[in-house]
């Protein structure tokens, strides 16, 4: 029983470490669906990390910090697409100058309201969004097997974690089920086709960004008001990228990007484990080397293991409405 207690625990740690790669990798998926690529998901992750913790703690309310954490990602996000779509600039360029900006600003604001080195004061418990305890979790906790996958596995999770694994669902949908989908995948591959219909390529990628917004500024939040009790510089630690090489591992499609997500959650969480254990022949392991193994994964991932990722035909490339 002892390795099937490490077994739940990890796996509980792959959930809990997955929830902010899924909210970005989604968020991703619904921009460059529509031909918008967004390298800047890092910096909005990051900056709604910061407004959340912020609002939250001098509110005193979770749900206050969620909502302003959505409104400075969703402001990005227009910022982004005021660059991208109504300028046609650079959307690399674009993205990476909000991935700098927000790690800039956050500190010098952190700084400057909090004189903690750019940190947040620690939140009090209903500043957070506490674990949710399902029904009948704790009368079946002792129940082998079955007891600790629904008390440990399922249940004892923050909202956000269902929220996130409830949105793949409902993200496919969207894509593949609904009106507002069969037009965001069209603008991504053929935007002229789309105006030739009387269809605003502008505002379909708009509404495409401003979920992306909505799906970063969720992100955010979740690491600093459940992983942590509160912001600390740089805290997103690059899953921003980390998001946007599951999105090409999934091949923008929601269902894998959630199995993506989940794999590299679990290349984490097993990276944390085996921190500081002797491993048979090998020995030790750095510590340095064990937090490193989750990138260098990805990247033999990426290399060998998908074969040919194609994007949305038109991602990347500003739409010229021919006169």
């Amino acid at each position: 029983m002892d390795f099937f207690n490490i077994v739940i625990q990890t796996l509980d740690s792959t959930i809990r470490l997955s929830v902010p790669l899924l909210l970005a990798c989604l968020a991703g998926l619904y921009s460059e669906r529509s031909g918008i690529f967004d390298i800047g998901l890092e910096g909005k992750m990051l900056a709604a990390a910061f407004a959340g913790a912020a609002a939250a703690s001098v509110f005193h309310s979770a749900w206050i910090g969620l909502g302003i954490a959505i409104l400075i990602s969703v402001s990005l996000a227009l910022v982004h697409g005021f660059a991208s779509i109504t300028h046609r600039g650079n959307q690399i360029v674009s993205g990476l100058a909000i991935n700098f900006v927000a790690a800039g600003s956050t500190i010098i604001l952190g700084q400057a309201w909090f004189q903690q080195g750019g940190r947040t004061p620690a939140l009090a418990p209903n500043e957070r969004f506490e674990a949710i305890t399902l029904p009948g979790a704790d009368a079946m906790r002792d129940v082998p097997i079955i007891g600790p996958i629904y008390s440990e596995l399922i249940s004892g999770h923050s909202l956000l974690v269902y929220v996130a694994f409830l949105a793949v669902p409902f993200t496919w949908w969207v894509l593949f089920r609904t009106r507002f989908g069969l037009r965001l995948r069209a603008v991504g591959e053929n935007p002229a086709a789309v105006d030739t219909a009387g269809i605003s390529v502008t505002w379909l990628r708009y509404r495409a960004v401003i979920c992306t917004g909505i799906l970063t500024g969720i992100a955010g939040v979740y690491l600093s008001m459940v992983q942590s009790g509160g912001f600390v510089k740089d805290m997103t630690a690059g899953k921003g990228y980390i998001a946007l090489a599951a999105l090409i591992f999934a091949k923008w499609r929601p269902v894998n990007a959630m199995f993506a997500c989940l794999l590299f959650g679990f290349l984490d969480a097993l990276a944390i484990r085996l921190q500081g254990t002797p491993l048979p022949i090998i020995g030790k392991v750095p510590v340095q080397f064990m937090q490193a193994l989750p990138y260098v994964l990805t990247v033999i991932l990426l290399a060998g293991f998908i074969g040919k990722a194609i994007p949305p035909r038109a991602g990347g490339v500003p739409y010229v409405k021919e006169r």
